[in-house]
């Protein structure tokens, strides 16, 4: 056995896949876990390498690039002398400083969600909740350029286009080759604000007819009826990887912000959260319905 449990420093076995923020998260773990062997806190490491213990803390959760010195050096603190077990890991933290396809958007891309993108691109299963929009992966060209017109009413055309772009970007995820799991339960309120007007709307509706037929998406509609079960809060998504050093996650976007909440404890209350929804929620093909007669309503007041 190695790492913390049996004290011996060396590093785990891991996978070097996905992308840049994953490797960041994989290494930072990895460092995690020899830090801890050493018996050394995040100070004594900040101090070890002339850093901050909040920059150990961004370092280890995978939050911001890598200095290869940084690494290094901790390496050598850490008590990690084996060259091959360095050069591994020290590769993997160059990897991790590669730029990913988001980073062309970045003029458009905040930090905050930089970091949900590219947990997005290597999450096997997906679960989500919205209540005021349709999810960002099912929204149509014309019904995302809604939204992010809403958030950035005094932007410049180029701006939107592009923010309208990226969004777009990210919807390759559904027919990946390796397949991506999602289950999204929707509240009817987000079906009934018209956003784009009704015509986009009513676009937006069949295509969430569309997307309903996808073997790896589980979309349902909580009625207004079911008000009570509705009332667990904002919309949130709950992400899980398989890959080594990655733990679930759930995550919460704020107006100018977003939360990663990754302990136990809160994915496990989230979870319950969202099968409270999901069997409050009408079942997949009684929501295919719903969402049909909604499509039908915008076509008559249109």
């Amino acid at each position: 056995m190695t790492g913390p449990e049996s004290g011996d420093p060396r590093i785990l076995p891991f996978q070097a896949s996905g992308g840049p923020t994953v490797l960041r998260i994989i290494v930072g773990a990895q460092l995690r876990r020899l830090r801890e062997a050493r018996g050394l806190s995040a100070e004594e490491a900040g101090d070890g390498i002339r850093a901050s213990q909040s920059k150990i803390s961004r370092i280890e959760t995978g939050r911001i690039g890598f200095k290869e010195r940084d690494v290094d050096d901790l390496l050598t603190l850490y008590g990690l002398h084996d060259e091959d077990e360095r050069e591994a890991l020290l590769v993997l933290a160059r990897q991790a400083n590669v730029p990913g396809w988001w980073h062309r958007y970045g003029d458009v891309l905040p930090n905050w969600f930089e970091i949900y993108i590219g947990l997005e691109e290597v999450a096997t299963t997906i679960q989500g909740y919205d209540v005021q929009f349709i999810p960002g992966l099912l929204q149509t060209e014309d019904y995302a350029r809604a939204v992010v017109s809403l958030w950035y009413a005094d932007a410049p055309e180029d701006e939107l286009n592009r923010r309208t772009k990226l969004r777009m970007r990210r919807q390759r995820l559904l027919t990946r080759p390796h397949g991506l799991d999602l289950h999204f339960v929707i509240d009817e309120a987000a079906l009934r604000r018209p956003l784009g007007g009704h015509q986009v709307m009513r676009a937006q509706i069949r295509r969430l007819i569309e997307m309903a037929n996808l073997p790896n998406l589980t979309l349902q509609v909580v009625p207004f009826e079911a008000a009570r079960q509705a009332a667990a809060g904002c919309a949130f998504s709950i992400l899980h990887f398989v890959q080594d050093g990655m733990t679930d996650l759930v995550y919460l976007e704020q107006i100018t912000s977003a939360l990663y909440l990754e302990k136990p404890a809160d994915v496990a209350e989230h979870r319950r959260i969202m099968d409270g929804l999901s069997a409050a929620a009408l079942d997949p093909a009684a929501s295919v319905q719903a969402l049909q007669a909604v499509h039908d309503e915008l076509g008559r007041d249109s």
